[in-house]
């Protein structure tokens, strides 16, 4: 899937801009904005030429949440038992098992869907004018995006059970406080901010070493016990003197230049990682 109806898709300067691109129904999430989100977060993933994704949305607003305008999603008529997956959980694990960093640039309404499908990326960056809302109860559904899962490990449990329980809408300032986005900026300047954060990145940082810290933290750091991540953490500190990016990192920083990382994620990733299928 290279066309999209209802997204864009571009690559300058190592850096891959997904945009929702509904601005006349205010960006309203459909199952086909879903299925070509997934695609896009895989083309980027895939392309040696991208090293930070940076997740927007055209016009005033990032997302009011679900359209259903358009006949509903589409759900399995074999009942609740089958294997069909709803359409912000497809994005939200899409980004999950993504190996580039994803920094969201919202403002405007963030509602429902509009939020949950940005809450696996590594940064939240939002206008001063940007809302958001888990409104599920309000309407008689239900959380989705698996953002019971997310939320929680953002915000802590008593936050995340007043914003779901009472799905009430809340501003800017309260979801930063909060931890949920991690700055605030004006409307017009929260892209910028965005593309400067992800050139950092994408100048600074080695691609091998995001890709398996970003899986850490998210796969790990749950763990009953530190004792399993530190046999990890032994594997790969042992892995360093064989690892042409540690000798770069060290070079690069004692000689007072611009390092040049050579390692992939798509082809070098350490195969001892509990996640990596070899």
């Amino acid at each position: 899937m290279t066309d999209y109806a209802e997204i864009t898709y571009r690559v300058a300067d190592r850096i891959a801009t997904i945009t929702l691109n509904r601005p006349q129904a205010r960006n309203g999430y459909t199952v086909r904005m879903s299925d070509e989100l997934a695609d896009a977060f895989g083309r980027a993933d895939a392309d040696e030429d991208v090293r930070v994704v940076v997740l927007t949305g055209e016009g005033k607003d990032f997302s009011v949440g679900a359209d259903l305008s358009q006949g509903g999603f589409d759900f399995d008529q074999n009942g609740p038992d089958t294997a069909w997956q709803e359409p912000a959980g497809r994005v939200s694990k899409r980004v999950f098992q993504l190996n580039k960093p994803v920094i969201a640039a919202i403002k405007g309404a963030a509602i429902g869907g509009g939020i949950t499908i940005t809450l696996s990326a590594d940064y939240r960056l939002a206008a001063t004018d940007s809302r958001f809302g888990f409104v599920f109860v309000r309407r008689g559904i239900y959380p989705e995006g698996a953002s019971a899962w997310f939320l929680p490990r953002l915000v802590g449990m008593g936050r995340a059970m007043d914003w779901m329980v009472s799905g009430r809408v809340f501003d800017a300032q309260e979801a930063h406080s909060a931890g949920l986005v991690h700055s605030l900026h004006e409307p017009d300047k929260v892209l910028d901010a965005a593309y400067e954060l992800a050139a950092d990145l994408a100048a600074n940082t080695a691609p091998v070493s995001v890709a398996v810290t970003r899986q850490l933290l998210y796969r790990m750091s749950g763990m009953d016990s530190p004792l399993p991540v530190h046999e990890v953490d032994s594997k790969l500190i042992a892995s360093i003197m064989s690892n042409p990016d540690a000798a770069e990192g060290v070079l690069s920083f004692l000689q007072k230049r611009p390092p040049k990382f050579t390692l992939s994620p798509n082809n070098d990733l350490p195969e001892f990682l509990p996640w990596v299928k070899g």
